[in-house]
């Protein structure tokens, strides 16, 4: 499963080899370009999207062997959108980075770019996290070597790898849990004109010959997601009766290798259609001579049918047969999730998402990664100091963030366990009147309801309903994160007592500098329901927040030595639970 190299060009920049100069490069940093041929287009003349899949996992691969110093293969590709096609005649460019290596597999971010060559125009196609994983050899099972970011992107990616490695590891286990534990019951609406979704269902065979492999006998991941992406396309056209163009790829998760001589039975189906666009199941499942079917990847993939304008066209009604009743529940929770909480356009999405146990992996991980964004931030400006305690603020995109930055003489895992629990916050923030527990989904996140006092005599107070995720280090040099957003919960609807509030972003980031010395960083991103408590803090008209925190550093050193109100952490989450898509 490891990535092949098909006519690759790997470039190196002469600006990062000129004499005399230092250029910095990353050195797992690997460049691919390729010129669009009529061999690899679709009857649009468009580059197909199983031919890119491949030219990425090249790359990829490529940069993963050049870090791991040995043979590696494809484990997962990360959900992948495509913002643009790519015409023949065009150039694609493709750049590919370890992000990270953990003990034995590594992130590789790619980026996907299309030039013009007769306008000198450029632009992004995709990016994609692929994980790889370095093959045993002789001497045993390999140890990566550790990443070091240079830059603030690369440190943003670094920090940002392990929560999203945390997602992978319990993706699996999260779509099993709504397949097996949903009691949803459908009612699906019959249309006279509704298209059976019997009459979508594709299945091919393909036999792994030795051009789809590596020199280690693998089928190659690339060529694997390019069959699999091959009958989706099918599947697709059968619903719509025309050419569909696809727009997302749901995370590829290969659970088991195939080689050279292996029959890939390839399956595919509509599971379901919006008004816009459809989502196809497709899974890949392999076998020799009479040996059962070894299931060896699935995925969702969304295809939209654009008219001559390049404006998505209305789609037929399906009818989808009753075993896939339940599924499509899941599917429709995933499609809402991954459009409005994992999303990179972070001004489009609401400051307060519904909750609900079936997207608590995806908050969890957006609350964490914008706190992780934040931190990673290297401009901010110095507003005052006082008594060792730090304002510093952030303008970006219209928005008013803050940090304070103070040392406490506690250890950075007590620092981490008294900071927690949010119920203790009063004991030193006056401006937490009133904090309760409404729901302890897990040990990592906890859902709370906080009111604070009005800031004008005959105002109201407010409240907010946070989400509060913590994680603990992944790795020495990394810090404890408490990340804190607003939800809405429909059992606690705002009142008349009081103004319901919302926070987008804030959080602690707690950093070990000894056994004896934490430093303790607050976080917040500026929302309308903020703003009133800091705004003369931040305009130097008052110093309540040097009270507030000067407070918080008596209340750590005063229970250092208390025990930990919050349980003890589990090791890091991890799951080898794996989840059939049977088509």
């Amino acid at each position: 499963m490891t990535s092949e190299v098909d006519n690759a060009n790997i470039m190196l920049d002469p600006l990062d080899i000129q004499e005399g100069e230092e250029t910095y490069r990353n050195p797992t940093e690997v460049k691919m370009s390729q010129i669009v041929l009529p061999c690899h287009a679709n009857h649009c003349g468009e580059l197909s999207v199983g031919q890119l899949l491949k030219w990425m996992d090249s790359t990829a691969c490529l940069s993963a062997e050049r870090h791991a110093s040995c043979s590696c293969i494809t484990a997962s590709v990360d959900d992948i959108h495509f913002e643009h096609t790519i015409g023949v005649g065009n150039v694609v460019n493709i750049i590919a980075k370890v992000n990270r290596a953990f003990t034995s597999s590594m992130e590789v971010g790619i980026m996907v770019t299309c030039e013009d060559l007769y306008t000198d125009r450029q632009w992004k196609v995709c990016h994609a996290f692929a994980t790889f994983v370095a093959k045993r050899t002789e001497a045993g099972k390999v140890q990566l070597k550790q990443v070091f970011p240079h830059t603030q992107m690369e440190q943003m990616e670094y920090s940002l790898a392990a929560e999203r490695r945390r997602m992978r590891l319990i993706h699996a286990e999260i779509i099993t849990d709504l397949l097996s534990s949903s009691t949803a019951q459908l009612e699906c609406q019959e249309y006279q004109d509704a298209v059976p979704a019997e009459r979508t269902r594709v299945e091919s065979v393909e036999l792994v010959l030795p051009p789809h492999a590596n020199h280690q006998v693998s089928t190659f991941g690339g060529q694997i997601m390019a069959w699999m992406e091959n009958v989706a396309t099918i599947a697709a056209s059968r619903l719509c009766n025309a050419h569909p163009t696809l727009r997302s790829i749901d995370m590829f998760h290969f659970r088991g290798p195939s080689h050279i001589g292996d029959r890939l039975v390839l399956k595919a189906i509509v599971n379901n259609a919006f008004k816009h666009s459809m989502e196809v199941g497709v899974c890949a499942e392999a076998y020799q001579g009479g040996e059962p079917l070894r299931h060896i990847n699935s995925a969702f993939m969304t295809f939209e049918v654009l008219d001559s304008d390049r404006k998505p066209c209305t789609l037929p009604r399906i009818r989808p047969e009753p075993v896939l009743r339940l599924r499509l529940y899941a599917i429709a929770v995933f499609y809402v999730c991954r459009k409005y909480i994992i999303s990179s356009k972070h001004t489009e999405v609401p400051l307060s998402v519904p909750w609900d146990s079936s997207n608590q992996m995806y908050l969890s991980y957006n609350n964490v990664s914008a706190l992780k964004l934040m931190d990673t931030r290297n401009n901010w400006i110095l507003t005052s100091e006082k008594n060792k305690v730090r304002l510093y603020t952030l303008e970006e995109n219209q928005m008013l963030s803050f940090k304070v930055e103070m040392h406490v003489s506690v250890g950075a895992g007590q620092t981490f366990h008294l900071l927690s629990d949010l119920r203790r916050r009063k004991e030193w923030d006056q401006h937490y009147e009133e904090c309760e527990v409404i729901n302890q989904a897990d040990e990592d996140d906890t859902l709370y309801r906080v009111a604070t006092p009005s800031v004008s005599k005959r105002g109201k107070g407010q409240d907010f309903i946070l989400l509060a995720s913590r994680r603990k280090p992944c790795d020495a040099g990394d810090p404890y994160l408490i990340a804190l957003r607003s939800v809405t919960l429909p059992t606690h609807p705002p009142t008349e007592d009081y103004t319901r509030g919302e926070v987008l972003c804030a959080g602690f980031a707690i950093w070990e500098e000894s056994s004896t010395v934490t430093k303790v960083t607050y976080y917040n991103k500026a929302t309308p329901g903020v703003l009133p408590y800091i705004s003369t803090d931040i305009a130097g008209l008052s110093s309540s927040f040097y009270s507030a925190f000067s407070a918080c550093s008596h209340f750590l050193e005063a229970n250092k030595d208390s025990v930990a109100a919050l349980p003890p952490f589990s090791p890091q989450h991890s799951s080898n639970n794996t989840v059939s898509v049977k088509l």
